[in-house]
């Protein structure tokens, strides 16, 4: 007997996570050439580059067939959307007929029909969100795209959702206690920040509580904090890979927990970052990705900067699609902190504007279980008013980024070497 049928009735969302290895390469070839077909009409940036790669939607009819496309970075969007606002040509709906726009650092307009929110609400099924949960959302109803959709996600699965949004640690700690809640979803930084608060408070979280499962995005869930969590907290755990630019959340685990399962909504490649080139399973390389699951946003191979691998085997769960390893890392200059992503050439534009500084290095590190972010500034004359600077620079930064710099250093002309890398990931996940 196939394995999608000896599931359960109630385990899935849709048939596309149970599909057989043929129905899944159709499908995805179907939708790819779909996709293609739909921006080269629609989206000019997607016609100018299939153009200059000399490739018409005809010639992509197979996900091999992508390798003949160049990779479009973040940095290719920014420039792009610069030239041409506010989507730099990926549109590919009329402009009002766009219900939302979400941004993301850079900046990046992201237009979004909603088609619905099955595609991301099946993440949070898996997890065990259910009618009767109530979720506290701990991610940004602000300008990210990320406390939105997992609203509707949480909801669509029946549970209910709080709004509560970042950085309200107390808030977060008596809105979970008071409502009773049973769910979390968030950093898994940010719900230790909360258990921390809570037992600094006099509260055994454990006993007091009520939070019996957390969905986690935006940072690297380490080992050792899962465990903490699980063995500790009786917190059952999940994580899920999203990526703003595409749209959301492309893999997500199940309860086995060995690998993310790829969602069919995205064209997922491991590629070389050099030069494209799509890589054999279990090889690492660039995680690369073309949405499929609307005809809203035209882009084709966004190269998302992280390193991981594919694997394709049995999953007792029943779910058929291959897996990601997880993420192995980053390539380039952007990094990811506390869930945002932090892109040199945007720091750039902040730290230019000020004339005090002549050379600059961003250093991100670990301290417990949070991400620190440390800017390092070397002085033109130090004999300026460096709290007033420090005070100048983090707020710009915090305005044009979204993220707050922990510490700003100011050191003397010539401290940082020559050709040294912008931002600097010191980080070590045991």
């Amino acid at each position: 007997m196939a394995i999608k049928h000896q599931v359960r009735k109630d385990e899935y969302f849709d048939e596309l996570e149970t599909m057989s290895a043929e129905e899944r390469k159709e499908y995805s070839n179907n939708k790819l050439a779909e996709t293609v077909a739909n921006a080269y009409k629609n989206a000019p940036a997607a016609k100018r580059i299939l153009d200059n790669a000399g490739v018409s939607p005809s010639q992509i009819k197979l996900i091999k067939d992508l390798e003949s496309l160049p990779v479009t970075r973040k940095a290719d969007i920014i420039e792009m959307q610069k030239n041409n606002p506010p989507y730099g040509g990926f549109l590919c709906i009329a402009e009002d007929e766009v219900q939302r726009v979400f941004v993301s650092p850079g900046p990046i307009y992201e237009p979004m029909q909603h088609t619905g929110i099955k595609w991301f609400a099946k993440s949070f099924w898996a997890a065990g969100f259910r009618k009767g949960d109530l979720v506290v959302n701990t991610f940004t109803y602000h300008m990210s795209p990320a406390g939105i959709l997992c609203h509707e996600a949480i909801r669509d699965c029946g549970a209910t959702a709080v709004p509560v949004g970042t950085g309200h640690t107390e808030v977060t700690v008596k809105t979970m206690l008071d409502l009773k809640a049973t769910a979390y979803v968030g950093t898994p930084s940010f719900l230790m920040a909360v258990i921390k608060q809570a037992e600094e408070t006099g509260y055994d979280f454990r006993k007091d509580f009520y939070v019996k499962h957390a969905w986690f995005t935006g940072e690297m869930l380490a080992p050792s904090v899962r465990k903490t969590l699980e063995e500790d907290y009786n917190i059952d755990t999940y994580q899920a890979y999203a990526v703003t630019e595409p749209g959301g959340a492309i893999a997500y685990e199940c309860s086995y927990k060995n690998g993310l399962h790829l969602m069919d909504e995205y064209i997922v490649e491991i590629v070389n970052p050099a030069n494209g080139k799509q890589l054999v399973e279990g090889e690492v390389g660039e995680v690369v990705v073309t949405p499929v699951h609307n005809n809203t946003w035209g882009l084709i191979r966004f190269g998302t900067g992280d390193l991981s691998s594919i694997v394709d085997d049995v999953c007792p769960c029943g779910r058929t699609s291959k897996k990601l390893t997880g993420i192995q890392g980053r390539i380039g200059e952007a990094v990811k902190v506390r869930g945002m992503f932090v892109v040199a050439k945007q720091a750039e534009s902040v730290l230019s504007q000020f004339k005090e500084i002549s050379r600059w290095q961003i250093s991100v590190n670990r301290s417990g279980q949070r991400d620190e972010m440390t800017i390092t500034a070397e002085l033109c004359d130090d004999a300026c008013d460096k709290t007033k600077l420090a005070k100048e620079i983090g707020n710009k930064f915090k305005s044009i980024c979204l993220i707050n710099p922990d510490r700003i250093d100011f050191v003397p002309s010539g401290t940082i070497p020559q050709g040294s890398k912008a931002i600097v990931d010191l980080r070590k996940w045991d």
